[in-house]
């Protein structure tokens, strides 16, 4: 199998397989003694995950259904709960096909890298480039969504304590604090416990698993139990309520597909662990169907079950806790012992969710530096060898993820407007490598395990292609009128700046940058379970 070529004649003695291979993290060329993986680089990390732990990463770090309950209350104003649920539906269907692309290009090319490494090559001559835009498009994304996930946690803590102690008056610097501790113990995790990373994640399927089953029966009982009234029917299917201030309700209902698409944008997540698990090119696209099917089932019924629960909706968007699901679960349950019983249900999850993120983030940085694509590459390129894992780039992930927290602590608006160019930035780098993948007309990829014959193939990549295009521009309009300084959406700005960055650092490292090279790969070449 192959994995990165630049046009070039393939090899056809040993001598000359070896030479072309890419450099390992090191700097140095690896050998055939070594082996290589499917990215043309020597493999340094340990194989430790299996399939169960992979989908256990996917389901955990993928959080749909407490994602959903943690932007309820900007979801409610695009229509109410016909809203919420329909564009949930709305954006599911969509990033389904988003997942299957992706997953298309990850059997074919098992790569850490992901879409860096696939916009590489399905871009042809204007690979180099492409694929590094992709690639820090990526990076920048998953690093700003790790720093959404820690504060999500920092601000259920926070809540769990406010609810519990009556006249507790939130600030500011509890949730910095809270977030600086929280972030630092999950890079701690990462760091000192890769070998138990695989045991961590299946825990932490199981607590997803288990937290949402037992969410949606308390949301579903004690409303009953406690002789409250449940929502009608016609308030959750009907009764739509376009209360953002766009004339236009079909515009609210596509602005407010955003809700959905942060709780499901998350079809690469797996795909970045491919130098770590067996047999990548069978098992990442089977973790990637295992994540999305239990995150739309478990995401939609339990959808259901809190918004039937809530009969204050008033009192859910004027609520003083930091986490909206405290008052939402108060109401469910009727007392706040059973809202923060519920909210620990998913404190467990939400943790291991940001090791997940820490792990994802720091491989695909890991990825860009031994490409020589990152500042101080060659330093953080290092594989450390008794930890088995890349030691400085995680620790760089962490600092990245603090320095974004003390931005929180001036500006809770300029923290938002970071975090919430998650989904922009990580859907352009998708686009980055299936549009190629697309216009090349499929014939840049050899195909892997998994691989959409046919037509079917074309259907799929062409309309998450134009949903990407399409949703790129609307996400970036402002959620609501009138908007201000405070209200406005700067995602088109913040996203503008990082891409301003990457582009002066490209004209800046052209000249050394790597890049992924195809390179003919023969089984006594490749490492163990590469493919």
């Amino acid at each position: 199998m192959a994995t990165v070529e630049e046009k070039s004649v393939q090899p056809t003695t040993t001598d000359e397989k070896s030479s072309s291979l890419a450099l390992s993290s090191n700097g140095e060329a690896p050998s055939l003694q070594v082996g290589v993986n499917v990215s043309g680089h020597k493999q340094e990390l340990q194989r430790n995950f299996g399939l169960l732990s992979l989908i256990g990463l996917g389901i955990t770090s993928g959080s749909v259904w407490f994602a959903l309950g943690g932007a309820i209350t900007v979801a409610i104003y695009n229509g109410g709960p016909p809203g919420i649920i329909y564009e949930f539906i709305a954006a599911s269907v969509f990033y389904w096909l988003i997942a299957a692309s992706i997953a298309e290009l990850a059997s074919a090319i098992p790569s850490a890298g992901g879409v860096y490494h696939w916009a590489t090559i399905t871009a042809g001559r204007y690979g180099r480039s492409c694929g590094w835009f992709a690639g820090w498009w990526n990076c920048l994304a998953w690093l700003l969504g790790m720093a959404s996930v820690v504060q999500i946690a920092a601000a259920q803590l926070v809540s769990m304590y406010a609810v519990m102690n009556e006249g507790f008056e939130t600030k500011q610097w509890h949730v910095f604090v809270t977030y600086i501790i929280v972030n630092w113990i999950a890079c701690f995790v990462a760091l000192y416990m890769n070998r138990a990373l695989p045991s961590i994640e299946m825990i932490g399927g199981f607590f997803v698993i288990a937290g949402v089953f037992i969410s949606i029966l308390v949301c579903a009982i004690m409303p009953h139990v406690n002789d409250r009234p449940y929502a009608s029917n016609y308030s959750i299917w009907s009764d739509w309520q376009n209360t953002t201030g766009w004339s236009s309700s079909g515009f609210a209902f596509l602005l407010g597909m955003l809700n959905g698409a942060y709780a499901v944008g998350t079809p690469d997540l797996v795909t970045h662990l491919a130098e770590e698990v067996p047999h990548p090119s069978s098992n990442i696209p089977k973790a990637i169907l295992g994540q999305f099917i239990f995150g739309f089932f478990s995401g939609f019924f339990y959808l259901l079950a809190i918004l039937y629960a809530i009969s204050d909706y008033e009192a859910v968007l004027e609520s003083s806790y930091l986490f909206p699901l405290t008052e939402i679960y108060r109401q469910a349950t009727g007392t706040n012992s059973g809202s923060v019983g519920l909210l620990f249900l998913a404190l467990m999850p939400t943790f291991i969710s940001i090791i997940g993120c820490c792990v994802t983030a720091s491989r695909v940085f890991w990825t860009l530096a031994r490409d020589r694509a990152t500042p101080f590459s060659h330093f953080f390129a290092n594989i450390d060898e008794h930890q088995h894992n890349p030691f400085r780039a995680v620790i760089f992930c962490g600092v990245f993820t603090t320095v974004l927290g003390c931005i929180y602590v001036g500006s809770t608006t300029a923290f938002a407007a970071f975090v919430g160019s998650y989904v922009i930035l990580s859907t352009l780098s998708y686009l980055a490598a299936i549009l190629p993948h697309l216009l090349s007309r499929r014939k840049n990829m050899i195909p892997g395990w998994f691989w959409m014959k046919g037509i079917s193939g074309f259907i799929v990549n062409g309309i998450s292609c134009l949903y990407i295009i399409v949703f790129i521009v609307i996400f970036c309009f402002p959620f609501g009128k009138p908007f201000d300084a405070a209200s406005m959406n700067y995602a088109s700005l913040i996203t503008g700046g990082l891409s301003l960055f990457v582009l002066a650092f490209w004209f800046v490292r052209q000249g050394t940058y790597v890049g992924p090279r195809q390179v003919v790969l023969d089984a006594h070449v490749l490492a163990k379970d590469a493919i």
